[in-house]
Parts: C-alpha cells; sequence; structure tokens
C-alpha cells in the first residue's frame, strides 16, 4: 500500500483531522541517510510530522521542518512539496531532542518570501509540532506522530492531526478531550496494522462528518543535473578556476537520494565563462 494522507471534517465545523501514512517514505529516506536506532524514529516523527503540517496549513506549498540539536553539530531537515513528493536528511551526530534543541518550521509561499517559526524541542516531536502550531499559526491541535521499528529499522509510519475550529463547543469539545486522553499510541496503533482510515473513524465515532480529501505521499527527490550545474554557477569564480585547473571530472553525490552526478570539464569551463 502506497503512502497517503486523508483529510475529514464535522458537519457541525468543531474539529478537522488529518491522518497520514508515511511508511513507504520513511524506511526509504532513513535507508538512504543510514539510519538505525532512536535517529531513526526521530528523523521518522519529523518527516510524517512536516507532512501533516503541510497537509494541514498549506498543500499546494513546499514545506520544511528543520530539527536542530543543542549541540549545533547534528540537524535532521524534512522536506515535502505539493503533490506529496517527501525526502529528508540528517547531519551529524548528538541528541536531537532536549534542553536547547529546536524545530524550526518554514514554508515557501507562492512569491517566494518565506513563512517560518521556530520553538524548542525539549520534549517529543509531536509536542513541539502542537507548541509551533499554536505559537506561530495560532491553530490549536493536537499532533501524534510515530513509527515502529523491527530488526531492519523502521517497519511502520504514520501520524494524525486534530485541529479546533471556531464553531468549536464545549460540549463537544470535553467528548473530543476524553476520547484523545484514552486514544492509543502511535506505536500501538501502528504495532495493530491499522491504517489512516481507521484513525480517522476512531478519533470521529458518533461525529457526523465528511472525506474532504486524500492525497499521495511519497519518497522523491528533485535533484537534478541541471540543478547541479546550477549551484556550480553560482561559486565564486577563483573557485571555477581551481575546479577547471584540476581538469578532472567532477563528481558530486546528492546528499538527500545519493545519486552522483558527473560534470565534465568542458561545462566547468563554460561556467567560467558566464561567470
Amino acid at each position: 500500500m502506497a503512502d497517503f494522507a486523508l483529510r475529514a471534517i464535522t458537519e457541525d465545523g468543531a474539529f478537522r483531522v488529518m491522518a497520514v501514512r508515511t511508511t513507504d517514505t520513511v524506511v526509504r529516506a532513513s535507508e538512504l541517510q543510514g539510519l538505525s536506532g532512536e535517529s531513526a524514529r526521530v528523523f521518522a516523527d519529523l518527516l510524517t510530522g512536516t507532512v501533516l503540517v503541510r497537509e494541514t496549513m498549506a498543500p499546494d506549498l513546499r514545506v520544511q521542518g528543520i530539527l536542530q540539536g543543542s549541540n549545533g553539530r547534528s540537524r535532521m531537515v524534512a522536506d515535502a512539496h505539493p503533490q506529496g513528493a517527501t525526502r529528508g536528511l540528517a547531519q551529524g551526530e548528538g541528541q536531537l531532542l532536549g534542553t536547547g534543541a529546536l524545530l524550526q518550521m518554514m514554508r515557501t509561499l507562492h512569491n517566494g518570501s518565506l513563512h517560518q517559526g521556530v520553538v524548542e524541542a525539549s520534549g517529543s516531536v509531536s509536542a513541539a509540532l502542537m507548541q509551533y502550531m499554536q505559537v506561530s499559526e495560532q491553530v490549536a491541535c493536537v499532533v501524534a506522530v510515530g513509527s515502529l521499528a523491527g530488526q531492519g529499522g523502521i517497519v511502520a509510519a504514520g501520524g494524525y492531526l486534530v485541529q479546533l475550529l471556531p464553531e468549536l463547543h464545549a460540549e463537544v469539545l470535553s467528548v473530543m478531550t476524553e476520547r484523545l486522553g484514552t486514544f492509543p499510541s502511535m506505536a500501538e496503533l501502528l504495532s495493530r496494522g491499522t491504517e489512516p482510515a481507521e484513525w480517522l473513524e476512531a478519533l470521529l465515532v458518533g461525529m457526523p462528518h465528511a472525506r474532504v480529501g486524500e492525497s499521495t505521499v511519497r519518497f522523491e527527490c528533485g535533484c537534478s543535473e541541471m540543478r547541479v550545474v546550477t549551484s556550480l554557477a553560482s561559486l565564486p569564480k577563483s573557485d571555477l578556476e581551481e575546479l577547471v585547473g584540476g581538469g578532472k571530472v567532477l563528481e558530486i553525490a546528492c546528499d538527500y537520494c545519493r545519486k552522483e552526478y558527473r560534470v565534465d570539464p568542458k561545462t566547468l569551463r563554460g561556467l567560467l565563462v558566464k561567470n
């Protein structure tokens, strides 16, 4: 089964719910970054959470989630694009959650400007995402992301987001609060083999609602030879001269998907002329 996201809203306008399956995306991204254990789990949560934020706040925009460790040397990036293309990057080693750790969420607007916010990530990724939504987006919600690990690494991942809407009344809020308080953890839901449609229905049982959308999520990297050459063209003239002087084919690997690109000296000389 491919990864996907579901959206639903209650008929009384009290709640909007997002539920996502990100298993294949997370497994592929984690393998490419060589992650295992706790690092893979945090990485999975960041990828899933970033997809949830994009689906909730900006389905047609690029959203990036950046988790910066307190030591300043470890960092994880989740990069979620419209139409579901998602990739991730892990750099450095060290604890990524705890005192001094930060979660930065960035949304690229249609005019190229950035909407961004930064919050502490002292606990879980779920808690940091809820704080970000409250502080930077003024959206009250409950976020739960999680993964299930096996002997070979992550074997399942997903999450949900319950957003409180303006038409919310105290009575239904009480019902949802009690329900969320006893709702199984994501690890338990995944271990049972359940899927987003089941989480959504369980969260909204007894509340008339309608499905308002479904979209695909997948691992996909937007790197290309053209992008590599364009990035090289931005180098200072002295750096390009040094590369041309070497006379060797330049080999560059994408940090996200590990695909290798080869740029020959002729192309480098052409960049030098333009530069």
